[in-house]
């Protein structure tokens, strides 16, 4: 509290004051953005939440979500209102069991305004009682609400929330989630997670799932249609959920052949990230147009076309790597990224070895001789791309090569104790490129910051390693092109955003 002097002519007003809380003056409206330079309007200040209740009702036919979504969270500010990112309609909101006002901001912002204010650290129970038709709605000229012939799927980055519950869309606030959804009979809803219980009713059956570790909200996933789902346990013990649209034509054998795989995955990945960190596993093949897949958290969101020329493990593993690399481990900010697709990229180049398809040297001296000194290929940065490169090849492929550079400074006993400690360290948590550097300085006791800085911020071709200049002189930029490189090329427009 600063101290002022009062002057007597002040003395009447300074006594209307004593009657009012001296924290009082101190409530402000949370900020309308967490603070990411990347997505300034993304994420919201002023709360952190814990867990999300949502309990929805979908009709397939007219595209109609009807939800009442409880958000548990803390404040971490004295707030006289707050931001939710949502874009159906709202019919009521409470706060703390009052209701509250509400207006919309922005092109995606739901500003709460509670009864009386809120006091830093206080517990917060936020309703909000919605519906609308999700694909009706759109923000920044976009929409990642995806309608299929018997359903609709909500699976994108860095934003699919808003069209289906409301949050405070940013990795950095995870929270757990208990997602329950009714559909009409014979349709299925998929979550996140473990499924708890079914229910009919009336003509329409309820699924409900749980998502008991922290969960980043664009790892959140809602998909609806007519699916056969398979159940298995992997070797190591992990339960594995797939589920398959009943109308995938052609592309059906070559998905089922991919994704059936995952417990066999997830148990070769574990061997070099440590167990896995999740109740369940598994992955979701709607009939979407969709090109891309995602690392929706235990529930793999993965596109028909990445199944159009036969079957693609290589797509599995580098979603089952994010499992540990983004969604047990997820990023503090969308800078950060590098921490995500670089090592789900270099998990795809270890299973190319496990193959015998070409060994991650092999992969990276092709990638490296592939990419001229002028190649634009150099000139993003995959340590802080920018918002406009996040999801560029670069960040994939220049990412993995920092990853082997780092691989072949430190040794592979060292290496391999950086990979697999890395989740451990971070566990359900965030961390960021710094922090990533800082860990495997420390683990390997040697100075780093000179090779992350040449792989991961310089935006030019690195010098060849000595070790390697001379193979690569001699194969000069016609490096030999490993035998699995065009399934691991196939993938490139995994994470293209919002499908573009």
């Amino acid at each position: 509290m600063h101290r002022r002097i009062i002057a007597p002519g002040a003395l009447a007003a300074a006594s209307l004051l004593l009657a009012i809380p001296a924290s009082a003056a101190s409530y402000s409206p949370g900020a309308p953005g967490i603070g990411d330079p990347y997505y300034p309007y993304y994420g919201n200040g002023g709360y952190d939440v814990s867990h999300y209740d949502l309990r929805l009702q979908y009709q397939p036919k007219t595209d109609e979500l009807q939800g009442t979504a409880t958000i548990l969270a803390r404040t971490t500010q004295d707030l006289s209102s707050f931001d939710l990112d949502f874009l159906l309609d709202v019919s009521e909101v409470r706060v703390n069991g009052a209701k509250a006002a509400f207006t919309r901001a922005q092109q995606h912002e739901l500003v709460v305004t509670p009864k009386t204010p809120l006091a830093k650290g206080t517990p917060v129970t936020v309703v909000v009682r919605y519906s609308g038709v999700p694909s009706a709605k759109s923000a920044y000229g976009f929409t990642t609400w995806h309608r299929t012939p018997d359903g609709a799927v909500a699976a994108d980055e860095p934003e699919a929330a808003w069209w289906w519950f409301p949050s405070n869309d940013h990795p950095s606030d995870k929270a757990t989630y208990d997602v329950s959804v009714a559909v009409p009979d014979g349709t299925q809803a998929l979550s996140n997670g473990t499924l708890q219980s079914t229910s009919s009713k009336l003509g329409w059956t309820r699924y409900t799932w749980r998502q008991n570790k922290p969960q980043a909200t664009y790892l959140a996933t809602l998909a609806i249609g007519k699916f056969d789902i398979t159940t298995s346990t992997s070797e190591g013990g992990v339960p594995v959920v797939n589920a398959y649209s009943k109308d995938l034509g052609d592309d059906e054998g070559a998905a089922r052949a991919s994704v059936e795989r995952t417990g066999e995955i997830v148990d070769w990945l574990s061997g070099y990230f440590g167990p896995y960190p999740f109740s369940t596993a598994g992955g979701y093949v709607p009939h979407t147009t969709t090109g891309y897949a995602l690392e929706t958290q235990t529930r793999v969101y993965y596109s028909p076309k990445q199944f159009a020329n036969g079957s693609n493990t290589s797509v599995v593993v580098h979603e089952l790597a994010h499992q540990w690399y983004g969604d047990d481990v997820s990023l503090k900010g969308w800078k950060d990224i590098w921490i995500n697709e670089g090592f789900a990229r270099y998990a795809q180049w270890l299973w190319s070895e496990h193959e015998g398809e070409g060994t991650t040297q092999e992969l990276a001296d092709y990638v490296y001789a592939s990419h001229p000194a002028d190649d634009a290929f150099w000139t993003v940065k995959p340590g802080d791309p920018g918002p406009d490169d996040q999801f560029d090849i670069a960040v994939y492929d220049r990412g993995a090569l920092a990853i082997q550079a780092l691989r072949n400074a430190v040794g592979d006993e060292t290496f391999f104790r950086i990979l697999k400690g890395w989740p451990k360290e971070h566990a359900y948590g965030n961390a960021s490129v710094a922090d990533f550097e800082r860990y495997a300085e420390q683990v390997s006791g040697k100075p780093l910051v000179s090779l992350f800085d040449t792989w991961l911020y310089q935006p030019s071709k690195p010098a060849a390693p000595a070790a390697r200049a001379a193979s690569l002189a001699t194969a000069g930029t016609q490096a030999a092109r490993p035998k699995s490189w065009k399934k691991i090329e196939a993938t490139n427009g995994l994470h293209d955003a919002r499908g573009h």
